[in-house]
């Protein structure tokens, strides 16, 4: 590769032709730059501010859940027949922006993608924090918080067991178990780091907390043999997670007889649309992070193209998926279901669906355009529309094939209430003020993954091979 080709400059090479991090940097630069974002000793003032906000919108939803508590959940807007409404609406959402993060690291991990290797933990990171942001609402949503633990087959003397046909158990266990996997996946590939941030930190506090997370380790050549055989375990495990996970929340819907819900296309559908708004939140975060903190040399062009290109893929899988389900209700001759996308055209909530083809179908067209992929900041604004979009898809899913079923004489429309919009805007606060702490606190980008696709590494084991 031409060391001297500019590798913020794409319109000179192809795509694959940029590197994963730019010439010139060696093991210690690499580690200097990443280590000194978290061990400096002053926090910056930009930090402080973004964090208030983002903290303030927490304790608002701090504030909606505990009068949620008290009074019940009459204070959003669901009603009959809209009885799932913002809350299950988010929970998808949420779910599926977690689902990016599982992608990055396990899969593309065992394909040896090298370009993961920059994005891969702060988008682990973002899979905890919108995981725990999306339990939160089938949790209230439940209207007896302080019974949750009715929903684990626990022991006990009575004999009751959770009803096991129930989506909602089945939501519990596929979420349970995809957060304690990412959860495992996320911390063993952060131990080589938390022992380079406890050698180099110049506090002794620094020393002992991340000694203590660090868990004895010493670099050691057994101790490299166990994490690399644990990682790559966890990798297969994470690995079909990210299908079953959102095709269980699909379940939630395809196995009812409502119209618009009884269909089989929703399970990949539902993982496609998960990875499609999973990448755009990735994106959505990476592109200011790499500005703030000077990242250009290790994300660079060549990572922010390839998660365009996925993008591109899954938004039109998701256009495949639209188009196969107005086909199935045509096809199907059922009067009821054929009904459903007649409604989403031209009922009450048509804006809705018209928005979520904009923002979904036909903005992310434009990714086929390099000029496109290769501008920051028109790329970090369809990020943006395709969040907005995909929440949008969600909303239309769940409210119109309720608001409007088999009976005219039971239909009715839903409007959000405030405490629907501060619960909503709440999680997105926790989830920010959550990002944060990661940021300040913790290296947002592997430092030694990044070593070893220095040119230096690569040395190294091809003299070792020959």
């Amino acid at each position: 590769m031409d060391e001297t080709l500019p590798i913020d400059d794409p319109s000179r090479a192809p795509a694959a032709a940029v590197p994963v991090i730019a010439p010139g940097h060696t093991f210690g630069s690499v580690t200097d730059k990443i280590s000194s974002i978290v061990l400096t000793r002053r926090t910056p003032l930009w930090w402080w501010l973004s964090f208030a906000a983002a903290f303030s919108f927490a304790l608002l939803l701090f504030v909606s859940l505990a009068y949620l508590t008290v009074k019940g959940i009459g204070i959003w807007g669901n009603n009959i027949p809209v009885g799932w409404a913002f809350d299950i609406t988010n929970f998808v959402w949420w779910i599926g922006i977690g689902h990016a993060g599982t992608l990055i690291s396990a899969i593309l991990l065992l394909l040896r993608q090298s370009w993961r290797t920059s994005i891969n933990r702060f988008a682990e990171a973002m899979t905890l924090f919108a995981v725990s942001c999306a339990g939160i609402f089938p949790l209230f949503h439940t209207g007896r918080p302080w019974l949750a633990y009715w929903l684990f087959p626990y022991p006990n003397t009575m004999g009751v067991w959770p009803q096991f046909r129930s989506p909602l158990i089945w939501d519990v266990f596929a979420v349970s178990t995809y957060a304690t996997v990412s959860l495992l996946f996320w911390f063993v590939g952060l131990i080589p780091d938390l022992a380079t941030l406890r050698d180099r930190s110049q506090s002794r506090t620094g020393r002992v907390i991340y000694g203590m997370l660090a868990m004895g380790w010493r670099g050691s050549a057994h101790h490299w043999h166990r994490y690399e055989t644990a990682y790559l375990l966890l990798a297969g495990l994470a690995t079909p997670l990210v299908v079953s996970v959102h095709t269980v929340v699909s379940f939630d819907f395809a196995i009812a007889i409502v119209p618009g819900w009884h269909t089989t296309i929703f399970p990949p559908y539902f993982v496609a649309g998960a990875i499609y708004s999973g990448f755009a939140m990735v994106l959505t975060l990476a592109i200011p992070i790499r500005a703030i903190y000077g990242l250009e040399d290790f994300i660079t062009m060549r990572h922010i193209q390839n998660m365009a290109k996925v993008m591109l893929v899954t938004g039109l899988i998701v256009a495949y998926g639209y188009m196969t389900e107005a086909f199935i209700a045509w096809y199907s001759a059922d009067k009821f279901e054929a009904f459903v996308p007649v409604n989403r055209l031209t009922g009450p909530y048509a804006p809705t669906y018209w928005a979520l083809i904009l923002c979904n179908v036909v903005i992310p067209q434009t990714l086929w355009l390099k000029r496109v992929r290769t501008n920051i900041p028109m790329l970090f604004v369809i990020s943006i529309i395709v969040n907005v979009g995909m929440w949008l898809e969600r909303f239309v899913i769940i409210v119109t094939s309720l608001h409007r079923d088999f009976l005219p004489s039971s239909w009715g429309m839903y409007r959000p209430s405030f405490w629907d919009f501060s619960t909503y805007f709440g999680t997105i606060g926790l989830f920010l003020a959550l990002l944060f702490l990661f940021l300040r606190f913790l290296p947002m980008i592997s430092i030694f993954e990044m070593r070893t696709i220095l040119p230096a590494a690569r040395l190294d084991e091809d003299l070792h091979g020959s």
